[in-house]
């Protein structure tokens, strides 16, 4: 009687010193297990008198009830106290703002958005969009672009050049993305419509220039196009782009190796507030060159300049980015910074189009 009075004042204070439920089990184990105290006691009444089985039945089935219940009460206990530990853990604040979730912490770079800008403008007047190389032949970035061999005007794009190859060429890092005019020219037949934005590199660093930008160009070749519709469209595109309603541009006289006759244009504006507005002012900004496609450029590319005859443009994408969306230093769009395209990207899902928006 004085051991099955240890052997539970033993077990109960086992279960009761139980911290979680790993450590209970493992009392349940030592005590009512296949080879647990209390069933080992158990197992010896079956060798036991019936007088001794009537006395000490009781009291060891008595037992194993008491642990039992222990047990499923401690259990008990242990459960609530997790949850009441996981509930605090896991609470929420219901007067703290909803975390925004991943897609709405992202940022499109202000490159990538205005190259949507200007596919989502140029598309709608008719425009596909013409990709290329980066690195490219002499002959495609220079010779069939009417520039000829030793022509200064090579000079005037600090272009960067790559080893000579077996052949003694050397291929270049593209100075403008006017090689894929020639690509196009000499893969399509007319009528042509395309834009070609891209990076293009230039040996040169500063406030306003980094070796590699962005720039895009447009084309167009047929029987017909003329100055009229070169006009027509680069208007379109700034009312479009700039979102005003009306614009003036001043097409200065210029020089492109490629063009001929070449203009430089300049579209109005205001300063007023050291801030650049456009559709309104006295004053004028460069924004971007054009011209007519140069004869020789045509016949390069295999087109009889007497039946075709086309009209071509450039801007820098980081420059009109720049005036539009009121950045001061370019050398901030490639370092990468966070907090920089926090304040200046766009939300994935804002989707440029004539329809809701260009800056919806």
């Amino acid at each position: 009687m004085t051991d099955l009075n240890q052997l539970e004042r033993d077990l109960l204070t086992q279960v009761d010193a139980a911290g979680d439920e790993a450590a209970l089990e493992t009392v349940r184990v030592s005590a009512l297990g296949k080879k647990g105290s209390v069933s080992e006691l158990l197992k010896t009444l079956g060798s036991m008198t019936p007088e001794e089985r009537k006395e000490r039945g009781p009291l060891i089935n008595g037992l194993r009830d008491k642990v039992q219940t222990a047990i499923a009460a401690k259990k008990d206990t242990l459960a609530e106290a997790a949850l009441e530990a996981r509930l605090s853990a896991e609470r929420i604040d219901v007067t703290l703002p909803v975390p925004e979730a991943p897609e709405g912490r992202g940022r499109i770079h202000p490159i990538s958005q205005v190259i949507e800008e200007l596919t989502a403008i140029f598309a709608d007047m008719g425009f596909s969009v013409a990709e290329g190389p980066d690195i490219e032949t002499d002959y495609l970035n220079f010779t069939a672009l009417n520039f000829p061999e030793g022509h200064p005007a090579r000079e005037m794009h600090d272009t960067f050049f790559l080893a000579p190859d077996e052949k003694g060429e050397r291929k270049v890092l593209r100075t403008h993305t006017s090689p894929v005019q020639i690509r196009t020219m000499t893969s399509k037949a007319p009528p042509i419509r395309v834009i070609i934005p891209g990076r293009t590199y230039r040996h040169d660093s500063d406030q306003t220039h980094t070796p590699m930008f962005h720039q895009v160009e447009g084309l167009v070749i047929d029987k017909q196009a003329n100055i009229a519709h070169m006009k027509w469209v680069l208007e379109e595109f700034c009312k479009a782009f700039f979102e005003v309603e009306q614009v003036k541009m001043r097409f200065r006289p210029s020089f492109f190796p490629f063009t001929e006759p070449s203009a430089e244009v300049d579209i109005q504006c205001s300063r007023k507030g050291g801030e650049i507005r456009f559709g309104e002012g006295t004053d004028w900004l460069e924004i971007l060159g054009c011209g007519m496609v140069h004869p020789n450029v045509l016949r390069n590319c295999g087109l009889d300049p007497d039946e075709y005859q086309g009209f071509a443009w450039g801007m820098g994408i980081d420059r009109i980015a720049m005036l539009k969306y009121g950045m001061p230093d370019l050398r901030p769009f490639f370092e990468a910074d966070v907090r920089w395209l926090n304040h200046y990207g766009f939300r994935p899902l804002d989707i440029p189009s004539l329809v809701s928006g260009l800056t919806s």
